[in-house]
């Protein structure tokens, strides 16, 4: 009887086995999935653009306080710019007092002059300017970080950018619209304006 409860169970074992490991197999899967999506989900990573543009310095300043300036024009759904938003806020942290980190949202109409201006077409896209606010250098796309510190050094130093033309890193397609909004003119306060003396 004792023997039979013994083969009992590895008979059972033999027809159960595959769907037990089939079971962990389906269960590791899914958890190794949940993973990997609250990865490249992270908040980190998607509220890293949100609080630099925060924290930016406004756009109208850096081109007034005399100090060189770094513009990225970006997205929140581009996957470079999430890519690179922790290594430009360490940047950030390093030469803040010294130089301005200027955020464009290529999707905020507001910012279509100067996507228009410095013919944006891939985001990221990054200006360099000097404290004259003149175009130094670009870079669109993803940049390694020791590219992005040595022209930041460069500008405060007055120097020229050792990386004024960079190859184009990986990019976010953009299409910038083809037409601009037009304001609207009819401003009560303006009849009459054409009236000839």
């Amino acid at each position: 009887m004792v023997r039979d409860l013994l083969k009992a169970p590895t008979m059972t074992d033999s027809t159960t086995a595959p769907k037990i490991r089939n079971a962990i197999i389906a269960l590791v899967a899914i958890a190794l999935s949940t993973l990997i999506a609250l990865g490249v989900r992270s908040p980190a990573r998607a509220n890293a653009l949100d609080a630099m543009a925060k924290t930016a310095t406004p756009y109208e300043i850096a081109f007034s306080n005399e100090k060189p300036t770094l513009v990225e024009f970006y997205a929140n759904w581009c996957s470079a710019c999430k890519s690179m938003a922790p290594e430009l806020q360490a940047l950030k942290a390093e030469y803040t007092d010294r130089v301005n980190f200027v955020m464009l949202n290529v999707d905020n109409d507001k910012w279509l002059p100067e996507v228009t201006h410095y013919k944006v077409d891939g985001i990221p896209h990054f200006l360099y300017l000097n404290a004259a606010s003149e175009v130094q250098g670009s870079a669109i796309g993803e940049q390694p970080k020791l590219i992005v510190s040595e022209n930041l050094q460069a500008l405060i130093d007055n120097t020229e950018l050792p990386h004024a033309q960079t190859i184009p890193g990986q990019t976010s397609d953009y299409q910038p619209p083809t037409t601009a909004v037009t304001p609207n003119t009819d401003d009560p306060r303006s009849h009459g304006a054409q009236v000839k003396a």
